[in-house]
C-alpha cells in the first residue's frame, strides 16, 4: 500500500467525519469574558480573539498544561501551518516561510517574543514554559505594530502578571522517560492593595534523546539542565500600571545534536541528484545512532538574563504605553560537527558574549467615537563579539596551518529604528476598516576574521586571517490595510492585505579592494532585504449556544527576494552563506475548530492545506527549481484532539484525552549539492489521563507522546560537514501538581 495514498485518505475521512467545526483553542474560562473565549493583544490591545480580525491561535496556560506542552517545539501540535525545529537554536517556520541563518548576523523570519520584548538570539529561546498566562501564535506578516522580522509572523509567550490582593501559588513536578524532571514553583504575594509581587523558578532536565554508538566515546546525556528564575513587580497607578520583570536562566548540558545522514538517507549525496530516504522499516534505535569516532568535551554553560518594564497610563484623550528592556545572552560550548563520510567528529569550541536594548513608546487614542488610533516609536539595538574555532578539520596536526579554523567576531553591531500607527475607522456599528503604515530603517555592521592558523593564537608564519568586514543601511515602509465586519454578534468576517520586510545583510569576507584578502565582489559579500505581501480572508464565528467555534481563513503570498543560507567552502572551510532566491508563491487555507456538544466532552481540531512554492528561483545557472517546494510545507496536516471529562462525586474529575496529527511530506532543500530532502508522512498520537481533584486544588496526570514512535527529520546540512535534527521520539511520564 502506498503510504501517502493512505495518509491523503485518513486525512480526508476524518476531515469529512468533522465536516465544518472550528476556532482557536478551547480554552479555561477568564474572569469576565464568555467561556470558550480568550483575550489577546494581537492589536497591541486588549480583545476577544473571536472579534480580532488577525489569524491568530492563542493557548492559555492551563491548556499548556493539560496538553503536556513544556517547551516551544511542541506548539505545533496546537498551531496550524507551524514548525519550531532545533537546530542551532530554535527554527521557526509560519506557512512555509523560515530563516536557516542562526549565527550571529542572521535574522529570523519569524519573531519570537517574551512578553512583547524580541528575543534576537535563537540559542535563547528553548527555556521551559512556566508560570505562562498563555502564548499567541500571528500567521502572516506582522510588518506595521510588531514590525521587526516579522515577516511570516509571530509567536508571544506572555507570562503571568503579579495578582493584587491575593496570596497564592503553586508547585509542579514532572518525571518521564529519559530521565526528563520538571519542577515549578510560583508564590504571588500581595503588598498592600496596589502592589504585588510575583516569583516563579523552574528546573527541566532530560537525557540526550540520541544513543551512543560503540565509537561514540564521550556522555550524550543530560540533553539539557536549566534552571530559570521570573521575579514580577506590579503596581497599580489608578489609571495606569507599571509592571517590572527580571528573570534569569542557567542553560546546561550536552551540545550534541545531530546524526549522520546515512541514518536516514541514501549517501553519498550526489550534486543535483536529490537522496532517496531509507529510513522506513529501520528501527528506532538505529535511527537515533550516534556512531561516530568521538572523545572530546561536549559541555554547554550558557545563560541569559534580562530586565523590562511595562508601563501603561490613562491621560485621558489617550494611553500612554512604555515598554523597554535589556538582555544579555552568554554562550560558552563545547560543540561537535560531523564530518560527511562519518570518519570522525571535529571539536570546536564557541564563546560568545550578546547583549540587546529595545525601546517603544507607543501613545493610543481612548476616544467612544468611531476612529480608534495608536502610533510609536520603536528602537532596537544587539551587540556580539563570538570566537567559534573548530579544531582538526583542515588539517589534523597541530600547530600547522588549517589545524584552527574558526570565527572570531568582536563586534556585530544591529540598530533598528521605526516610527508606526494605525487607524481603525468604524463606518458602521457593523463595518471597520483599518490602515496601518511602518517605516523602518536598520544598520548592520561587522568587524572580524575567518582564521586557518596552527593555534587560535593565530601569530605564526603561514597562517592565513581573511577580514571580515561588512556594514550596510536599509529601510522600508511596510503597510497594513483591512476590512472587518460583524455578521452578526457571533460571527466576524474580515480581509486583510498586508506586507512584511527583514532587512538583508552580510556572509563572511570582506569587499575587494577595501583590505588585504579581501576577494569578494559587493554582490557576492551582500544580501538584499526580502519582502511579502499577503491578502487573506477570514471568518470567525460560533453558533449552537457557543458548542460550535470555528475559525476559516484563505491568504495568498507574493514572496521575493528570498533570503536561503548554506553551508558553502567559498571562505576556504565551511561557512553560512545567505543569497537571494527569485520569489515564491504560497497559497493556503486554514481551518480550526472547537464543538463542545456538552460540557464534558470537547473535540477540537486543525486542517490546513498549504501550496507553497518557488515562482522563480535559479540555484544554479543552468538549474530551474521553479514549482519545487518551499521547506518545511506539507501540503495537508490535520491535528485533532478529543477530551471527555468525567465528574466524580466528591467534586472532582478525571480527564482523558486523546491527540493526532497527520502531517503530508514535505522537503528541505541542500543548496550546496542542488537537491531536496524529502521526509516523509508521518502521524503522531498523544493520550493523556488527568484526575483533578475538588476545586482543582491538586491533579495527577500520566501521559504517552508520540504512541507511533515517528523519528521525523526537521533540518539537514550538506556539505564537508553534514548532519540532520530529528524531532522527539516517543515521551511518556507523570505530571503532578498543586494550588493554594
Amino acid at each position: 500500500m502506498n503510504y501517502n495514498h493512505g495518509l491523503r485518505s485518513s486525512i480526508f475521512a476524518l476531515v469529512a467525519t468533522m465536516a465544518a467545526t472550528s476556532p482557536a483553542l478551547a480554552q479555561q474560562p477568564q474572569s469576565g469574558i464568555p467561556d470558550g473565549e480568550i483575550i489577546v493583544t494581537a492589536t497591541r490591545s486588549e480583545s476577544l480573539a473571536s472579534k480580532t480580525p488577525v489569524a491568530l491561535t492563542a493557548v492559555t496556560g492551563d491548556t499548556l498544561t493539560a496538553q503536556g506542552i513544556t517547551n516551544p517545539t511542541s506548539l505545533a501540535e496546537q498551531v496550524p501551518n507551524l514548525s519550531i525545529d532545533r537546530s542551532n537554536g530554535l527554527q521557526i517556520t509560519i506557512r512555509g516561510v523560515t530563516s536557516t541563518d542562526n549565527t550571529e548576523k542572521g535574522d529570523p523570519s519569524a519573531a519570537f517574543m517574551t512578553d512583547g520584548i524580541y528575543i534576537a538570539r535563537s540559542q535563547a529561546q528553548e527555556v521551559s514554559f512556566f508560570d505562562v498566562a498563555r502564548v499567541e501564535v500571528l500567521r502572516g506578516p506582522q510588518g506595521t505594530l510588531f514590525g521587526r522580522n516579522t515577516t511570516a509572523g509571530l509567536v508571544n509567550i506572555i507570562t503571568q502578571k503579579p495578582q493584587l490582593g491575593k496570596f497564592s501559588g503553586s508547585l509542579e513536578g514532572a518525571y518521564g522517560n529519559y530521565n526528563t524532571q520538571q519542577a515549578t514553583g510560583v508564590l504571588n504575594v500581595p503588598l498592600g492593595d496596589s502592589v504585588a509581587l510575583r516569583g516563579a523558578v523552574n528546573y527541566d532536565r532530560r537525557d540526550s534523546y540520541l544513543r551512543e554508538g560503540s565509537n561514540w566515546r564521550t556522555d550524550l546525556s543530560p540533553f539539557k539542565k536549566n534552571l530559570s528564575g521570573r521575579l514580577s513587580a506590579l503596581f497599580d497607578l489608578g489609571d495606569g500600571e507599571l509592571l517590572i520583570r527580571g528573570d534569569y536562566s542557567s542553560i546546561k548540558g550536552n551540545t550534541a545534536n545531530g546524526l549522520l545522514l546515512s541514518n536516514f538517507y541514501s549517501t553519498p549525496i550526489a550534486t543535483g541528484v536529490d537522496p532517496v530516504y531509507r529510513a522506513n522499516g529501520k528501527s528506532a534505535k538505529s535511527l537515533l545512532s550516534l556512531n561516530v569516532p568521538y572523545s572530546g568535551p561536549l559541555e554547554r554553560d550558557n545563560d541569559t538574563w534580562g530586565v523590562m518594564a511595562d508601563f501603561n497610563y490613562d491621560l485621558g484623550p489617550v494611553t500612554v504605553s512604555y515598554l523597554g528592556s535589556y538582555r544579555k545572552f552568554n554562550r560558552h560550548e563545547d560543540t561537535v560537527s560531523l564530518l560527511a563520510d562519518g570518519s570522525r567528529g571535529v571539536p570546536g569550541r564557541f564563546d560568545g558574549n550578546y547583549w540587546q536594548n529595545s525601546q517603544e513608546l507607543r501613545l493610543s487614542s481612548n476616544s467612544d467615537g468611531p476612529l480608534k488610533a495608536q502610533a510609536g516609536l520603536y528602537y532596537f539595538k544587539e551587540k556580539s563579539g563570538i570566537d567559534y574555532h573548530l579544531f582538526g578539520l583542515l588539517s589534523q596536526t597541530p600547530g600547522t596551518v588549517g589545524y584552527v579554523f574558526g570565527f572570531p567576531q568582536d563586534p556585530t553591531i544591529s540598530k533598528s529604528w521605526a516610527g508606526f500607527g494605525q487607524l481603525t475607522y468604524s463606518l458602521t456599528d457593523a463595518l471597520r476598516v483599518t490602515g496601518g503604515v511602518r517605516y523602518s530603517k536598520d544598520d548592520k555592521s561587522r568587524v572580524g576574521f575567518t582564521v586557518r592558523c596552527g593555534s587560535i593564537a593565530c601569530d605564526q608564519p603561514g597562517d592565513i586571517r581573511t577580514p571580515n568586514v561588512a556594514e550596510r543601511k536599509f529601510s522600508k515602509t511596510t503597510w497594513r490595510a483591512g476590512i472587518d465586519y460583524d455578521v452578526n454578534a457571533r460571527t466576524l468576517l474580515y480581509g486583510v492585505v498586508a506586507t512584511g520586510y527583514k532587512a538583508g545583510g552580510f556572509n563572511d569576507g570582506c569587499e575587494i579592494g577595501t583590505g588585504a584578502n579581501c576577494t569578494l565582489r559587493a554582490e557576492a559579500l551582500y544580501y538584499n532585504p526580502e519582502t511579502l505581501t499577503s491578502y487573506e480572508m477570514g471568518i470567525k464565528t460560533r453558533f449552537a449556544d457557543n458548542a460550535v467555534r470555528l475559525n476559516l481563513s484563505a491568504f495568498h503570498y507574493d514572496y521575493k527576494s528570498i533570503q536561503l543560507s548554506q553551508l558553502s567552502d567559498i571562505c576556504g572551510g565551511p561557512c553560512n552563506v545567505t543569497t537571494n532566491a527569485g520569489a515564491a508563491k504560497v497559497d493556503g487555507i486554514e481551518l480550526e475548530g472547537v464543538i463542545n456538544p456538552v460540557r464534558s466532552s470537547r473535540l477540537d481540531f486543525a486542517v490546513s492545506w498549504l501550496n507553497a512554492r518557488y515562482d522563480e528561483f535559479f540555484p544554479q545557472p543552468t538549474i530551474d527549481w521553479s514549482g519545487k517546494k518551499l521547506d518545511r510545507s506539507p501540503s495537508i496536516v490535520v491535528t485533532a484532539g478529543y477530551t471527555q471529562t468525567f465528574e466524580l462525586g466528591n467534586g472532582g474529575n478525571i480527564q482523558a484525552g486523546v491527540r493526532s496529527r497527520l502531517s503530508d511530506s514535505y522537503e528541505l532543500a541542500a543548496l550546496a549539492t542542488v537537491n531536496q530532502f524529502r521526509v516523509p508522512s508521518y502521524t503522531k498520537t498523544d493520550l493523556l489521563l488527568s484526575y483533578n481533584a475538588p476545586g482543582d486544588r491538586w491533579y495527577v496526570q500520566g501521559f504517552l507522546k508520540n504512541i507511533e514512535n515517528s523519528i521525523v527529520v526537521t533540518t539537514v546540512s550538506v556539505g564537508s560537514l553534514s548532519s540532520l535534527q530529528v524531532a522527539d521520539p516517543r515521551t511518556y511520564g507523570a505530571r503532578v501538581g498543586f494550588r493554594f
